[in-house]
């Protein structure tokens, strides 16, 4: 069984996995859900957060920086939930500069906003380019490997789809639908993610429900990060259920 929130990347795993016929069901659901659907105790479960190469390179939904497009973020298209230009244009400066704080670690989310809050006043920010604009006015331009807009990316993109707390009830909800020895494995791709594991991790671990499989989380390689440079921050953590 498979769940992902957005629906185009279930057509796209539908394509992949149609030589299988029957044996595999997928649902347009966040894990976040899996509390709300009647499962049957499974013998492995995969979390891969985050978002997928498709999703920043051709989704048109403002995940990426290098196109201008709208400012969506919704992983869900249709779902009811306020877009990322909504969030930017209608919020309190002090929600806004939180959301920067606690979702993107970025620590000049004082200034940003500042500066994001002239230019709304002036004219509605729509677009990746906008936001771009209005970040490296406040931030400066580019320098080296990380473009200053990547934190305010990731934190609206948080902030839109609720991830970290869909994460934490996902989890919850998976510790308790594996069998006796079953597993429970969980790619993330950032600092905050992780911190979410790990500490959900070693809480069931004290609750006596699991054991933890990675004392260490398991890393890319150096070939690994070459061939696939997006792997570069992949962090997989494995838990395993006690009788």
């Amino acid at each position: 069984m498979g769940l992902d929130a957005d629906p185009h990347a279930l057509e796209l795993a539908a394509a992949r996995l149609a030589p299988f016929g029957g044996r595999f069901t997928l649902l347009n659901r966040n894990f976040g859900d899996l509390a709300e659907l009647d499962l049957e105790a499974v013998d492995a479960i995969v979390f891969d957060l985050g978002l997928s190469s498709m999703q920043l390179e051709s989704s048109g939904r403002g995940f990426s920086f290098r196109a201008d497009e709208p400012l969506d973020m919704r992983f869900d298209p249709q779902a009811e939930l306020a877009t990322a230009a909504e969030l930017l244009n209608t919020l309190p400066e002090a929600d806004l500069e939180r959301i920067l704080r606690e979702y993107g670690e970025e620590p000049r989310a004082r200034r940003l906003v500042r500066t994001i809050a002239q230019r709304r006043h002036d004219r509605p920010l729509q677009t990746t380019t906008d936001l771009v604009a209005a970040v490296t006015a406040a931030l400066g331009p580019a320098r080296g490997r990380i473009h200053p807009a990547t934190r305010t990316f990731q934190a609206l993109r948080i902030a839109v789809n609720d991830e970290l707390q869909a994460l934490q009830a996902g989890l919850d909800a998976a510790v308790h639908l594996l069998r006796p020895h079953g597993r429970l494995a969980v790619i993330s791709f950032h600092s905050l993610e992780d911190r979410v594991v790990k500490w959900r991790f070693r809480g069931y671990a004290d609750d006596g429900l699991v054991r933890i499989v990675t004392r260490k989380p398991v890393t890319p390689t150096d070939e690994e990060a070459r061939t696939n440079p997006r792997a570069r921050s992949a962090k997989l953590r494995v838990v395993e259920r006690l009788g």
